[in-house]
């Protein structure tokens, strides 16, 4: 155990929790001479889950997980100790998980007739599939800046492909080229089974009670020093024969200025920025504040360390288009069964076993999904929790005349109750709590080569980022194995610790694999 060296994280998300577990378990770093500056009440970004069943429970989103990939998340939580299930890993209590309830969605897509879409086939034509696979084996550099709509026509994205590919993971056409097609690489598992969402594995419950609660019961156990309610504003840097070193941290802490000094041989990891800065959430009588990048502090700091320092990147590739990458979340809690007892029949699937139903001719582009409950470890027996989003929220509704980001709770169910033709008695004691993202796509924007930083930025000896927003090879933004990742490449490279970093499993190298994609584009 190193009794000497300290580390500081700037931000409470996964990246950072991920990376104090990996010094402790990996790096031998005491856990006492590790501190987290959160600026949030509570750890874990954007993984989160809140409320309560009187008042609504709240979930900005729900991260994909899947055991077939995710490599260095599930190094991780094989070592961390289930709350729920004594003497199981976290790991061992998801699997468990996912072989009792076996996703299959039977309902992905629902068209405007309250049919339930046959998606056997992809629905591509000829020129669908050239412009797919041309896009997917352009090197990133002729991909560039360019968006998908450079490279794929308009029929292209009236395909059921596109609307279950977009929806699962919150694609639009104006985001990256690059991002696209590695996602078309990294999950061409998916692809194969992308129908009945059958590679997706969910945690027993939300992700901040499966995956950041236990994680930040082992970190404290372990005396890490998790500090709430600290923003840091800015960092002291030297350089010496070109190298970059952090001497001191600047932060606000419940409302004094603090100077932190960070000692020779001392390391600092800094989360820049967030996909779910500037959140804000509505009620059942009131629509989400409309809010922007003045209103909240998540880019600040990365936006100052970039200035003069390109090998740090260029934050204002992912923030100046709040139009290309918000979008809108709602959580719905209700006091009895009708909702879930229709939905379960509609769908022919039990909640839990289904994936998205997407409405694909809903102007909003609405989705909505039924979790297995309770999804809140403290949900009394008699409440039921879902989560729904649209992608289009801009746009006015097929059955409210108003855009989503305009509407309150109330006018979200009524749309959402039209697109399945249940009567709103259905949802009559309903709790449905909306949840604007401004920055929610953002790392989907496109960027050139150089406006993410690497992990640990070559003229860096003590600096490192792990976040959304850095630059990982062959990996893909929008999930917790990116910001795993990162976390666990920065901690072994400034350690200099002897281990691998877990690889990308290459599904899409596999024959079977790039056979089976072949035949399902042909469907």
């Amino acid at each position: 155990m190193d009794d000497t060296k300290k580390a500081y994280l700037v931000g409470g998300g996964v990246g950072s929790l991920a990376a104090a577990a990996f010094m402790i378990r990996d790096g031998g770093i005491s856990g006492s001479n590790i501190t987290i500056f959160e600026a949030m009440p509570l750890p874990g970004g954007s993984l989160d889950g809140g409320g309560t069943p009187r008042g609504g429970y709240t979930l900005r989103g729900g991260r994909m997980l899947t055991t077939d990939n995710y490599e260095c998340t599930w190094d991780l939580f094989k070592s961390i100790p289930s709350l729920s299930a004594p003497g199981r890993s976290v790991f061992e209590e998801t699997v468990a998980f996912n072989e009792k309830y076996v996703p299959h969605s039977m309902a992905r897509l629902v068209d405007k007739n309250r049919f339930k879409v046959d998606v056997v086939s992809m629905g591509f034509s000829m020129e669908d599939r050239l412009e797919l696979l041309k896009l997917s084996e352009a090197d990133e550099a002729t991909l560039g800046t360019s968006c998908i709509t450079d490279w794929l026509s308009p029929d292209f994205f009236k395909t059921n492909f596109w609307y279950m590919w977009a929806t699962t993971f919150a694609f639009q056409p104006w985001h990256s080229a690059v991002e696209f097609k590695r996602y078309l690489h990294r999950f061409m598992l998916e692809f194969t089974r992308i129908e009945t969402l059958a590679g997706v594995k969910r945690t027993v419950y939300n992700q901040f009670d499966s995956l950041v609660r236990p994680l930040v019961t082992w970190l404290q156990g372990q005396k890490v020093n998790l500090v709430m309610n600290a923003t840091v504003t800015d960092f002291d840097l030297r350089t010496d024969d070109g190298m970059i070193t952090v001497t001191g941290i600047h932060c606000n802490h419940d409302g004094r200025a603090k100077l932190v000094s960070v000692a020779e041989g001392d390391l600092v990891f800094f989360q820049n920025a967030s996909m779910t800065d500037a959140s804000s959430y509505g009620s059942m009588t009131s629509a989400p504040a409309h809010r922007t990048k003045q209103d909240s502090g998540g880019w600040a700091l990365w936006e100052k360390l970039a200035i003069g320092h390109p090998e740090f990147g260029n934050p204002a590739a992912f923030n100046t288009g709040i139009p290309e990458s918000f979008w809108e979340s709602f959580t719905v809690t209700l006091k009895d069964t009708k909702f879930f007892d229709k939905m379960e029949k509609f769908t022919g699937n039990q909640a839990g076993t289904g994936g998205l139903v997407t409405f694909k001719d809903s102007n909003w582009f609405m989705s909505a999904v039924l979790a297995h409950q309770p999804h809140f470890a403290n949900q009394p027996a008699n409440v039921q929790v879902f989560w729904g989003y649209a992608l289009h929220p801009d746009r006015i509704g097929n059955f409210v005349a108003k855009s989503m980001s305009e509407c309150n709770g109330a006018e979200i169910l009524q749309e959402l109750c039209g697109h399945l033709n249940f009567d709103l008695e259905t949802v009559a004691d309903a709790i449905c709590i909306p949840c604007r993202m401004p920055y929610i796509t953002s790392m989907f924007m496109p960027r050139a080569a150089s406006d993410r930083p690497l992990p640990v930025p070559l003229n860096s000896r003590n600096l490192a980022f792990i976040s959304q927003f850095v630059e990982i090879p062959d990996d893909v933004v929008f999930t917790v194995e990116y910001s795993v990742r990162a976390a666990q490449m920065a901690v072994y490279e400034l350690l200099k610790i002897d281990r691998e970093v877990p690889p990308i499993k290459r599904h899409d190298k596999s024959l079977h694999v790039k056979l089976d994609a072949v035949i399902k584009a042909f469907k």
